[in-house]
Protein backbone atom coordinates (compact mmCIF):
# COMPACT_ATOMS: atom_id res chain seq x y z
CA UNK A 1 0.00 0.00 0.00
CA UNK A 2 1.40 3.37 -0.98
CA UNK A 3 1.75 5.92 1.83
CA UNK A 4 -0.66 8.79 2.05
CA UNK A 5 0.48 11.81 0.07
CA UNK A 6 2.30 14.32 2.31
CA UNK A 7 -0.65 16.72 1.97
CA UNK A 8 -2.94 14.10 3.56
CA UNK A 9 -0.66 12.95 6.37
CA UNK A 10 -1.44 14.08 9.89
CA UNK A 11 -0.77 17.78 9.98
CA UNK A 12 -0.09 20.04 12.92
CA UNK A 13 -3.09 21.68 14.55
CA UNK A 14 -2.11 25.05 13.14
CA UNK A 15 -1.85 23.71 9.59
CA UNK A 16 -5.08 21.70 9.70
CA UNK A 17 -7.19 24.59 10.91
CA UNK A 18 -6.47 26.70 7.86
CA UNK A 19 -9.51 27.64 5.84
CA UNK A 20 -8.58 27.84 2.19
CA UNK A 21 -8.14 31.41 1.05
CA UNK A 22 -8.13 30.29 -2.57
CA UNK A 23 -11.87 29.68 -2.64
CA UNK A 24 -13.12 31.35 -5.79
CA UNK A 25 -16.26 29.28 -6.31
CA UNK A 26 -19.67 29.91 -4.73
CA UNK A 27 -19.91 27.22 -2.05
CA UNK A 28 -22.34 26.04 0.59
CA UNK A 29 -19.48 25.76 3.10
CA UNK A 30 -15.84 26.88 3.14
CA UNK A 31 -13.11 24.32 2.63
CA UNK A 32 -11.62 23.29 5.95
CA UNK A 33 -9.63 20.07 5.90
CA UNK A 34 -10.54 17.25 8.26
CA UNK A 35 -7.57 15.89 10.19
CA UNK A 36 -6.53 12.34 9.37
CA UNK A 37 -7.37 11.35 12.95
CA UNK A 38 -10.99 12.42 12.41
CA UNK A 39 -11.13 10.85 8.93
CA UNK A 40 -10.05 7.52 10.42
CA UNK A 41 -12.66 7.78 13.18
CA UNK A 42 -15.42 8.68 10.70
CA UNK A 43 -14.67 5.60 8.60
CA UNK A 44 -14.42 3.41 11.69
CA UNK A 45 -17.71 4.73 13.11
CA UNK A 46 -19.43 3.98 9.79
CA UNK A 47 -17.90 0.48 9.84
CA UNK A 48 -16.62 0.90 6.28
CA UNK A 49 -15.65 -2.32 4.48
CA UNK A 50 -14.55 -3.32 1.00
CA UNK A 51 -18.24 -3.75 0.11
CA UNK A 52 -18.94 -0.03 0.59
CA UNK A 53 -19.07 2.93 -1.75
CA UNK A 54 -18.18 5.97 0.34
CA UNK A 55 -19.39 9.33 -0.97
CA UNK A 56 -17.90 12.51 0.47
CA UNK A 57 -20.06 15.56 -0.19
CA UNK A 58 -17.78 18.58 -0.28
CA UNK A 59 -14.72 16.36 -0.64
CA UNK A 60 -12.02 19.04 -0.72
CA UNK A 61 -8.61 17.44 -1.26
CA UNK A 62 -10.14 13.95 -1.33
CA UNK A 63 -8.80 12.62 1.95
CA UNK A 64 -11.96 10.73 2.98
CA UNK A 65 -12.54 8.77 -0.26
CA UNK A 66 -8.79 8.11 -0.50
CA UNK A 67 -8.61 6.78 3.08
CA UNK A 68 -11.74 4.67 2.51
CA UNK A 69 -10.08 3.02 -0.50
CA UNK A 70 -6.60 2.76 0.97
CA UNK A 71 -7.45 1.61 4.49
CA UNK A 72 -10.73 -0.27 3.99
CA UNK A 73 -10.66 -1.40 0.36
CA UNK A 74 -13.87 0.53 -0.35
CA UNK A 75 -14.68 2.49 -3.46
CA UNK A 76 -14.76 6.23 -2.93
CA UNK A 77 -16.51 9.11 -4.67
CA UNK A 78 -15.86 12.74 -3.87
CA UNK A 79 -18.26 15.48 -4.92
CA UNK A 80 -16.73 18.95 -4.89
CA UNK A 81 -17.70 22.20 -6.61
CA UNK A 82 -14.20 23.72 -6.70
CA UNK A 83 -12.24 22.60 -9.81
CA UNK A 84 -8.88 23.32 -8.16
CA UNK A 85 -9.73 21.00 -5.27
CA UNK A 86 -10.94 18.32 -7.71
CA UNK A 87 -7.54 18.48 -9.46
CA UNK A 88 -5.73 18.27 -6.11
CA UNK A 89 -7.88 15.31 -5.01
CA UNK A 90 -7.16 13.43 -8.24
CA UNK A 91 -3.45 14.09 -7.80
CA UNK A 92 -3.63 12.87 -4.18
CA UNK A 93 -5.45 9.68 -5.25
CA UNK A 94 -2.80 8.99 -7.87
CA UNK A 95 0.00 9.54 -5.34
CA UNK A 96 -1.77 7.27 -2.82
CA UNK A 97 -2.12 4.54 -5.45
CA UNK A 98 -5.92 4.36 -5.31
CA UNK A 99 -6.97 6.23 -8.45
CA UNK A 100 -8.51 2.99 -9.73
CA UNK A 101 -10.91 2.90 -6.73
CA UNK A 102 -11.79 6.57 -6.26
CA UNK A 103 -13.28 9.21 -8.47
CA UNK A 104 -13.92 12.88 -8.00
CA UNK A 105 -16.88 14.61 -9.59
CA UNK A 106 -17.15 18.34 -9.94
CA UNK A 107 -20.64 19.44 -9.06
CA UNK A 108 -23.15 20.71 -6.56
CA UNK A 109 -23.62 18.36 -3.61
CA UNK A 110 -27.39 18.95 -3.72
CA UNK A 111 -27.46 17.62 -7.30
CA UNK A 112 -25.20 14.60 -6.74
CA UNK A 113 -26.43 11.16 -7.78
CA UNK A 114 -26.13 9.09 -4.60
CA UNK A 115 -27.67 5.91 -5.97
CA UNK A 116 -24.44 3.91 -5.51
CA UNK A 117 -23.61 5.26 -2.05
CA UNK A 118 -23.66 3.02 1.03
CA UNK A 119 -21.87 5.57 3.24
CA UNK A 120 -22.05 9.37 2.96
CA UNK A 121 -19.46 11.52 4.73
CA UNK A 122 -20.10 15.17 5.58
CA UNK A 123 -18.18 18.11 7.04
CA UNK A 124 -20.63 20.87 6.27
CA UNK A 125 -22.49 23.57 8.19
CA UNK A 126 -25.40 22.33 10.35
CA UNK A 127 -28.03 24.03 8.19
CA UNK A 128 -26.57 22.41 5.06
CA UNK A 129 -26.76 19.00 6.74
CA UNK A 130 -30.42 19.63 7.54
CA UNK A 131 -31.15 20.75 3.97
CA UNK A 132 -29.45 17.59 2.67
CA UNK A 133 -31.32 15.28 5.05
CA UNK A 134 -34.43 14.69 2.88
CA UNK A 135 -32.26 13.99 -0.18
CA UNK A 136 -30.09 11.55 1.78
CA UNK A 137 -33.07 9.73 3.30
CA UNK A 138 -34.74 9.38 -0.11
CA UNK A 139 -31.59 8.37 -2.01
CA UNK A 140 -30.02 5.94 0.43
CA UNK A 141 -31.20 2.44 1.28
CA UNK A 142 -32.11 1.19 4.76
CA UNK A 143 -28.92 0.32 6.59
CA UNK A 144 -26.78 2.82 4.68
CA UNK A 145 -24.79 5.14 6.90
CA UNK A 146 -24.26 8.89 7.13
CA UNK A 147 -21.29 10.14 9.12
CA UNK A 148 -20.62 13.78 9.94
CA UNK A 149 -17.66 15.59 11.42
CA UNK A 150 -18.78 18.03 14.13
CA UNK A 151 -22.28 18.84 12.89
CA UNK A 152 -25.60 17.14 13.50
CA UNK A 153 -28.57 16.67 11.16
CA UNK A 154 -31.05 18.88 12.99
CA UNK A 155 -33.82 16.98 14.79
CA UNK A 156 -32.61 13.56 13.59
CA UNK A 157 -31.00 11.93 16.61
CA UNK A 158 -27.73 10.18 15.75
CA UNK A 159 -27.35 6.44 16.28
CA UNK A 160 -23.85 6.97 17.61
CA UNK A 161 -21.81 9.92 18.88
CA UNK A 162 -18.03 9.71 19.24
CA UNK A 163 -16.37 12.46 21.27
CA UNK A 164 -12.81 12.85 20.00
CA UNK A 165 -11.79 15.54 22.48
CA UNK A 166 -9.88 18.70 21.58
CA UNK A 167 -9.12 19.21 17.92
CA UNK A 168 -8.03 21.88 15.51
CA UNK A 169 -10.76 24.40 16.31
CA UNK A 170 -12.32 23.07 19.50
CA UNK A 171 -13.98 19.85 20.56
CA UNK A 172 -14.28 17.35 17.72
CA UNK A 173 -17.19 14.97 17.41
CA UNK A 174 -18.22 12.32 14.91
CA UNK A 175 -21.95 11.64 14.43
CA UNK A 176 -23.33 8.50 12.79
CA UNK A 177 -26.84 7.87 11.49
CA UNK A 178 -28.16 4.65 9.97
CA UNK A 179 -30.94 5.05 7.43
CA UNK A 180 -34.04 3.42 8.95
CA UNK A 181 -36.28 0.88 7.25
CA UNK A 182 -39.23 3.25 7.63
CA UNK A 183 -38.49 6.98 7.40
CA UNK A 184 -40.54 9.19 9.72
CA UNK A 185 -42.26 12.03 7.84
CA UNK A 186 -40.92 14.62 10.29
CA UNK A 187 -37.37 13.82 9.13
CA UNK A 188 -38.33 14.59 5.53
CA UNK A 189 -40.05 17.88 6.43
CA UNK A 190 -37.34 20.38 7.36
CA UNK A 191 -39.51 23.53 7.17
CA UNK A 192 -39.49 24.03 10.95
CA UNK A 193 -35.69 23.57 11.18
CA UNK A 194 -34.25 25.74 8.39
CA UNK A 195 -35.44 28.31 5.93
CA UNK A 196 -36.31 26.43 2.76
CA UNK A 197 -36.02 28.29 -0.52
Amino acid sequence: MDPLPPSLQEESLAESAVISDSDTVEKDAPYVSTSQRVVNQMLEAANVTSDDVVFDLGSGDGRIPIAAAQQHGARGVGVEIDPDLIAKARENAETAGVSDRVEFRQGDLFEADLSDATVVALYLWPEINVKLRPKLLRALDPGDRIVSHDFRMGDWEPDRVVDLGPGKIGQETVYLWVVPESIPEDLLDISDEVEVQ
